[in-house]
């Protein structure tokens, strides 16, 4: 079966400098005051914010609550953070860029072929409907994760 990469992003400019932005977006362990669906994340024991740290993170929705593990796949202080959930089934990652008033931060999602074949493996004819939901999630959350950021950021 063919699977195509599903992706969204947004920006929100942030009056803080990008090494600020980073050392608040690479603290998993902080996820909880800004994202709507990740309650929370704990690093491994040992880890922290670098390429090939794991951490656990604890998903609710109104109609469930799950838990992932992610890898650390990008982690250049001021510029990028970035993980993949599971075993490469979605990327997700920001990225800070100056700009006149602060720092342009983006958020990205990107649900990849292995994720989606993996849907389809463990929801069978109800992949496609979880596949969608997913996606809708994505659009609806990062702009407001995004908003919830800059409010932390610039306190």
């Amino acid at each position: 079966m063919e699977h195509t990469a599903r992706t969204h992003a947004d920006s929100v400019l942030v009056h803080a400098t990008p090494e600020e932005v980073y050392a608040v977006v690479s603290d998993v362990t902080r996820t909880g005051e800004w994202s709507p669906t990740c309650q929370e994340c704990r690093w491994d024991e040992g880890a922290g914010p670098e390429v090939g740290a794991w951490f656990t993170g604890r998903n609710v929705t109104s109609a469930r609550t799950w838990e992932t593990r992610s890898q650390v796949v990008a982690a250049k202080p001021g510029r990028e953070f970035a993980w993949l959930v599971g075993q490469g089934y979605v990327r997700w990652g920001y990225t800070m860029e100056p700009a006149d008033a602060g720092t342009l931060l983006t958020e990205s999602w990107e649900f990849l072929p292995a994720g989606q074949a993996y849907f389809h493996e463990r929801f069978g004819e109800h992949a496609q409907e979880q596949i969608e939901e997913r996606t809708r999630s994505a659009h609806r959350d990062i702009p407001a994760t995004l908003a919830a950021i800059k409010r932390v950021v610039e306190g």
